[in-house]
């Protein structure tokens, strides 16, 4: 029996982001050998409950979000040394300036996933970006072993610090829900796109190219939570063929946007493989991706592609049936062959051993 330690997210049951999905369901899937013990975030729980899906919770009254996320993995970190798990799986890369006290005195192996290059993301400032690069130094040199979610990162890893790192990327098919409890709609002829509303993720071009056509789009995102996504939730929520929706956490009322649409726009430009675009894969839609290397490793450059507001323009219009077709049929069979839950599980237990 292998316990292992997870540490850098929000925590069980997932109700936040990707490294939650990913906890979920690597301890909805985990082998009869695998012991988990995951560190959550008390914050974001009114009710403590003290296992899921089999796995140890254990709390911090931290947060786990923000520049809080430092001393909240340090918090678990320090835990583990009283825990003892012969592995320690680290997601992110917040809390690894702790690493080189950790590895004195801890003989848990050391698996870090460095996530997306966070040090380069536009949204932090100069002293945070050299925070963030500091800490991915830290995290591939004091890891026995580092995981990338993207050959690209892999290859990042490779030039700058010399070393390898096993690509395991998400699963999606956690989204393709049984559950009857859904939305109804009764128009089909729209075009959906999901994400964060953030700058690098090519909001505002996407909006602006549908604002330039009659095509329709359904936009779903934390509008609400900066100036950017306030101002153009003003600008464009006027347009009659666009439709902003707040961010929606139930799968099965996303489900339903995301079956009944005709095709899925994905504008994230930075952060490796994205789980909201390997769910979107199995929904067998053709993609519209923005062209960044990310997002052509993880289609393997088989969806349609976009660099401004004229190019995706041109594909919503003047792109044939027969191609539409190829499409939805490639991202299907790509996500079956990469991205099921069943596969990444494996893997990630693969290098436990």
């Amino acid at each position: 029996m292998k316990k292992v330690a997870i540490i850098g997210t929000v925590g069980l049951p997932a109700c936040y982001g990707g490294f939650e999905s990913l906890v979920e369901n690597l301890t909805l899937h985990s082998s009869s050998n695998i012991s988990y013990e995951v560190f959550c975030s008390s914050k974001h729980y009114a009710k403590k409950i003290k296992y899921h899906n089999n796995a140890k919770l254990i709390y911090s009254s931290l947060n786990a979000n923000g520049i809080q996320s430092i001393p909240y993995d340090i918090f678990c970190l320090i835990k583990c040394l009283k825990t003892k798990p012969d592995i320690t799986l680290i997601l992110g890369v917040s809390g690894c300036v702790f690493l080189p006290i950790y590895k004195l005195f801890s003989s848990s192996k050391i698996i870090t996933n460095i996530d997306g290059l966070e040090w380069k993301r536009k949204k932090w400032g100069f002293i945070a970006k050299k925070f963030l690069k500091f800490s991915e130094f830290l995290a591939v040199k004091y890891s026995d072993l580092t995981i990338s979610d993207n050959q690209v990162i892999a290859k990042h890893v490779k030039h700058t610090y010399k070393k390898d790192s096993q690509v395991i990327a998400y699963g999606g098919d956690h989204v393709i829900t049984k559950n009857d409890r859904t939305l109804e709609i009764t128009n089909n002829n729209y075009y959906v796109a999901l994400c964060r509303i953030e700058p690098e993720n090519n909001v505002e071009l996407i909006l602006k190219a549908f604002s330039q056509t009659t095509h329709f789009l359904k936009f779903i995102g934390n509008w609400n939570s900066s100036e950017y996504g306030k101002k153009l939730k003003e600008a464009y929520g006027k347009y009659n063929n666009i439709e902003i929706i707040d961010p929606i956490y139930d799968l099965n009322i996303l489900y339903t946007f995301r079956k009944n649409c005709k095709g899925y726009i994905h504008g994230h430009s930075a952060g490796g493989t994205n789980p909201s675009l390997v769910e979107a894969m199995h929904f067998e839609k053709p993609i519209f991706s923005f062209d960044c290397d990310f997002n052509r490793y993880s289609t393997e450059n088989k969806s349609f592609y976009f660099s401004d507001s004229l190019e995706l323009i041109n594909l919503l219009n003047n792109t044939s049936k027969e191609s539409i077709k190829i499409c939805a049929d490639s991202m299907k069979e790509i996500a079956m062959k990469k991205y099921r839950w069943d596969i990444i599980t494996r893997m990630y237990e693969e290098t436990y051993f």
